[in-house]
């Protein structure tokens, strides 16, 4: 076993995708000689995994597009990049971690100063008989997956989505770009189940109104079994019985945290096993930090810890825990899960809390549901939107916003971020002056339209 040994002011970074090498940038730069090791078992690190969707879709010809910073790139700045190691334990009160070399099966101690986890998550596989039999069934998560699915793509007409979330949408529209059959396979009443059903139900009509003849939906079910020969499956068996067959699948029915090393050392883990961290992003234990997918974080709206994994927020969590470490000034406010996709043409947006999370925290929610144009309807390429809004009828403060449609809706669910963040109320909101010309906006905007409603209906106390 080889042993590094011991430098003074010396930051290990355990992984490599979006909060670890944005935690390395920044602390470099915040102090240029503190040393800085970073290691991850993967083949590449600091890439967009964000971006693979459109990769497999082609608007993203080559793989190589989607790495952000080289690790050559790192090592000119003073960051020392170890690909295909895998750390296997943190031992911390030797303020060590053991790594294996993955190409050599090596050991080695390597020791820190300050430790910070940046492990990620991965895709969760549900418990389907004969899941890890077969050689066609895909995830994604990493550059090599998007390629694999690519591939696949140009051998097949069928494929099978496991879950229909914000990855599932994606690949949908992948799928069908490239001419294939796509079936879905989806636990809930309608696909993109992180909106309310009376949104997600409008999401579901336009996918199938524009390509359902190439869509099989399976809602409300679950697949049981795969089933197939020569390493290849071609047929999923579901709860009730459906056969579906499909030249291939992807799993997308979301992650988990990869936080077992850090449960394993005694570190205080969280909501959905995620890593436990303070604002400043420390852990439970002295001289260690967590930032990314792997940790949890502080809801703005519900003040209660939550586990929200996104790339935006990893890359924020990073930086924050950089400054930190170097000067310890960095209190992160937290997160509302704002997220935005599309499927085509059409947008499906959200930030903070839904209408059914809301009343399952126990609050007294008044809702509005809007229909607009996004801009003057004379103009040409005016387009509809939908806008819901779930305000707390106590506070009047704005809970959450649902937005979708072919216009505009990304740019009304960001101002309303910013209002939440703001405990701004219901009132004070109407007095936004929003900008207005007929290419950008109608003369009252979609989004106080549907505040004003809001009002009227807390004046009058009307459910």
């Amino acid at each position: 076993m080889h042993i590094y040994k011991r430098m003074t002011e010396k930051v290990v970074i355990i992984g490599g995708g979006a909060a670890g090498p944005k935690t390395a940038a920044k602390l470099k730069r915040e102090n240029p000689n503190i040393i800085i090791e970073m290691y991850t078992d993967e083949q590449n690190v600091s890439y967009s995994a964000c971006g693979l969707p459109y990769y497999i879709e082609n608007i993203i010809p080559n793989i190589e597009e989607l790495l952000v910073r080289s690790p050559e790139e790192f090592e000119r700045h003073g960051i020392k990049v170890f690909l295909r190691h895998k750390a296997i334990k943190i031992d911390k009160r030797n303020q060590m971690v053991v790594f294996e070399k993955l190409t050599t099966g090596e050991k080695l101690e390597v020791y820190y100063d300050i430790l910070v986890i940046a492990t990620g998550a991965r895709p969760y596989i549900p418990d389907i008989e004969n899941v890890n039999d077969f050689n066609n069934i895909y995830t994604l998560r990493k550059l090599e997956d998007g390629v694999l699915i690519k591939n696949a793509i140009k051998k097949a007409d069928t494929v099978t989505l496991v879950g229909c979330g914000y990855i599932g949408i994606e690949l949908l529209e992948a799928f069908i770009k490239n001419g294939l059959k796509v079936n879905v396979i989806n636990n809930h009443k309608y696909i993109m189940a992180m909106f309310d059903d009376d949104i997600s139900r409008q999401i579901q009509e336009y996918v199938m109104k524009k390509d359902g003849n190439n869509i099989n939906l399976y809602n409300n079910q679950y697949a049981v079994r795969f089933e197939g020969e020569n390493e290849k499956t071609n047929k999923i068996i579901t709860n009730i019985g459906e056969e579906i067959e499909s030249d291939f699948t992807v799993i997308c029915a979301g992650i988990v945290p990869n936080s077992e090393i850090a449960k394993e050392a005694g570190l205080k883990t969280g909501v959905s096993n995620s890593i436990w961290v303070n604002s400043h992003f420390a852990t439970s234990y002295p001289k260690i930090y967590a930032v990314g997918d792997c940790c949890e974080k502080m809801h703005i709206v519900t003040k209660k810890h939550c586990w929200l994994p996104l790339g935006s927020t990893a890359n924020k969590e990073g930086r924050c825990a950089a400054i930190n470490i170097a000067s310890n000034n960095c209190d992160f406010a937290g997160v509302l899960g704002a997220a935005v996709s599309r499927y085509f043409d059409y947008t499906v947006c959200m930030t903070g809390i839904t209408e059914r999370e809301a009343k399952e925290l126990g609050y007294d929610v008044i809702t509005t549901t809007v229909t607009k144009e996004d801009r003057a309807g004379y103009m040409p390429e005016a387009a509809t939107i939908t806008l819901k809004i779930i305000v707390d009828s106590k506070s009047r403060e704005i809970l959450g916003v649902q937005g979708i449609g072919t216009g505009d809706a990304e740019k009304r669910v960001a101002t309303v971020s910013i209002a939440i963040m703001n405990a701004v109320k219901v009132d004070e909101f109407m007095g936004l002056d929003l900008p207005y010309a007929p290419p950008f906006s109608t003369a009252i905007d979609p989004l106080l339209n549907a505040i004003n409603i809001i009002q009227e209906k807390l004046d009058k106390n009307i459910k």
